[in-house]
């Protein structure tokens, strides 16, 4: 079967309410995606680095409960496994502070193996930020030299200071990259302020010809392709974003493979197919929302299972 390569941060999310802790899980949206995909059944691996402290310990734990391949990920001894405090007081914003401490030397992964049609998925800050970006990139052209399929997520975690003019030259690189683009309008609105979809398509990712997925703050979905629109709706919403856009995520390269769409077939597909497999996604959407650890049903997982 072919093999899922994802790339990404490893970061544990501690939630505070009201200056009490809630709850603490394995963040961001590629490192819930390769779980979810791992309870399909999938051959999925982790690149990603974490420290060999407790909190690193906890989230390749995280990842082999899942099913997930852990031998890409590099557990460095200097420094500390980055985890995100978010604080939620009532009638306020949602305030993010990310903790955490990198080696100086970063990245130092073993590169996993990566076969014609492979489908290969990263994003975050991860994808953007020196000095891992260098090596990251040298992966993803050896990916996409083996015909791999890349999905590319833009954004990365609240709460990260960054310089955006300095980043943009690797986000367009990574959309020149790409074979699927997917983002959520809080992405565009951090990285193209005061640009909708349209305009983001057509001034940034177009003319570089990957299929664009976007979601909207009421989880409907957007596909672009050339000259072609559509836009797919969804009536059920969900405050929790995280599990909702890694089901979706999940959704989308579960069809890939359930319909056995390869490399040479993405810029070929029909908007059709392409509604009918955000249709899917959304019910995996739907599903890891709705649980307490952004995770799909040990039902609807053994029920879409392939093969």
């Amino acid at each position: 079967m072919r093999k899922i390569i994802t790339i990404g941060e490893s970061i544990l999310d501690t939630v505070y309410h009201n200056h009490q802790p809630v709850s603490a899980f394995v963040g961001g949206r590629v490192s819930n995606t390769a779980a979810a995909l791992g309870d399909l059944g999938l051959p999925v691996s982790m690149v990603s680095e974490c420290c060999t402290d407790k909190v690193g310990d906890w989230v390749v734990d995280f990842f082999e409960k899942h099913n997930v391949d852990t031998k890409s990920i590099d557990r460095y001894t200097d420094g500390s496994t980055p985890f995100a405090a978010i604080f939620k007081e009532d009638g306020e914003q949602d305030m993010i502070v990310n903790y955490g401490e990198y080696p100086a030397t970063r990245f130092n992964v073993i590169w996993p193996r990566i076969d014609e049609d492979d489908i290969v998925l990263f994003g975050s800050y991860y994808a953007i930020d020196q000095p891992q970006r260098e090596r990251l990139y040298d992966l993803l052209s050896y990916a996409a030299e083996r015909k791999a399929i890349l999905i590319y997520l833009p954004g990365f975690q609240h709460g990260t200071q960054f310089n955006l003019t300095k980043v943009m030259p690797n986000i367009l690189e990574n959309f020149e990259v790409s074979n699927i683009v997917v983002d959520h309008a809080n992405d565009i609105n951090t990285m193209f302020p005061n640009q909708d979809s349209d305009k983001v398509y057509n001034n940034h990712i177009k003319f570089y010809g990957p299929t664009y997925i976007h979601i909207t703050p009421d989880t409907s979905a957007t596909i672009y392709k050339g000259l072609d629109k559509s836009v797919v709706p969804f009536s059920c919403e969900s405050n929790n974003h995280l599990g909702w856009q890694a089901g979706f995520i999940a959704g989308v390269i579960h069809q890939l493979i359930a319909r056995d769409i390869k490399h040479g077939d993405i810029d070929f597909m029909e908007p059709k197919v392409w509604q009918e497999v955000v249709n899917s996604a959304f019910d995996f959407a739907a599903c890891c929302a709705a649980s307490d650890n952004n995770a799909l049903s040990a039902d609807f997982a053994q029920a879409h299972k392939i093969g």
